[in-house]
């Protein structure tokens, strides 16, 4: 089941309304996720991966192993950063074969660099690195979907201590799609009426769906944005709006272990990690654009 929730004024958004405040594009539906399990931890800051056993909580520069049903941490790698490196802003991480992914940038610094940093699940061991170099920005995530990998590319509407200009502007965040070698094939924009909701911040995290859905969150709101590739043109397509009570943003993972609709998310502010039952989205099939004419009717 889902609400429709019409535009109530988009000046809200510089005024620290809550996201119930902020418009939704003109029949936008709005589906209701439940929030099923809720373990406390220690740095769960940022994002959070899982896979069959474990999930794991992302920091800035540490990442902890927890045990998937009692929640109880077993292993970390910590980079023991002072903000000077070298791993300085780790954010969302996905596992895939026994490797954990995660987005990794130098964020808040300037000109903005990031890279993918890969660990050995079992050992917690990190054992490679993928750099970007200065691109397209701060790589906010990392997901893998019908053998390619895919990520996020935030820039900001915020302007960071000793900068005096936007760290990027919000509406030149990316979503990529990319090769087994990391190298970059496509890329979209997201929707402009998305904006509101993300600045002066960006797109957070990512997931594929099994449903054949991007699922992605901003920075601050308990909600996840359901989008598609778009039949032409370089923008994703918006289709629905998922709402999380306790959410707020940041990293997300589907549990691909099991056949339950389970995301995994977190509250950044509590370092708490949630298993979340997701609703069924089904939305009509993108449509065919434009027409097809038959010499008679050719338009002059």
């Amino acid at each position: 089941m889902h609400k429709m929730l019409g535009s109530i004024g988009i000046a809200l958004v510089m005024l620290g309304v809550d996201a119930s405040e902020l418009p939704l594009p003109d029949g936008m539906p709005v589906f209701e996720a439940e929030i099923m399990t809720t373990f406390a931890t220690f740095d769960a800051r940022q994002a959070v991966a899982v896979d069959a056993d474990a999930f794991y909580a992302v920091n800035n520069f540490r990442v902890t192993r927890h045990d998937k049903r009692s929640g109880e941490p077993q292993l970390q790698w910590d980079g023991v950063s002072d903000e000077t490196g070298p791993l300085i802003h780790l954010d969302s991480g996905m596992v895939h074969e026994g490797r954990l992914y995660a987005a990794h940038s130098n964020y808040p610094l300037w000109p903005m660099s990031s890279s993918i940093e890969i660990w050995d699940t079992a050992t917690m061991a990190h054992v490679a690195s993928h750099s970007f170099g200065i691109q397209l920005g701060s790589m906010t995530w990392i997901d893998r979907h019908e053998g390619y990998w895919w990520g996020g590319f935030g820039n900001y509407d915020k302007v960071q201590d000793g900068q005096d200009h936007p760290y990027g502007e919000t509406r030149f965040s990316q979503v990529v799609k990319m090769d087994d070698a990391f190298r970059i094939l496509e890329q979209w924009s997201l929707p402009a009426a998305l904006y509101p909701r993300l600045t002066p911040m960006s797109n957070s995290g990512g997931s594929w769906g099994a449903d054949g859905y991007l699922y992605l969150t901003g920075h601050d709101y308990p909600e996840i944005y359901v989008m598609r590739p778009p039949v032409t043109g370089g923008t994703l397509e918006w289709v629905a709006t998922v709402h999380v009570p306790g959410l707020n943003g940041q990293g997300i993972a589907w549990d691909r272990t099991i056949a339950e609709p389970v995301l995994w998310g977190i509250l950044k502010s509590r370092s708490e990690v949630y298993r979340i039952h997701m609703p069924k989205i089904d939305m009509p099939p993108k449509s065919q654009t434009g027409l097809i004419r038959q010499p008679a009717d050719f338009a002059k």
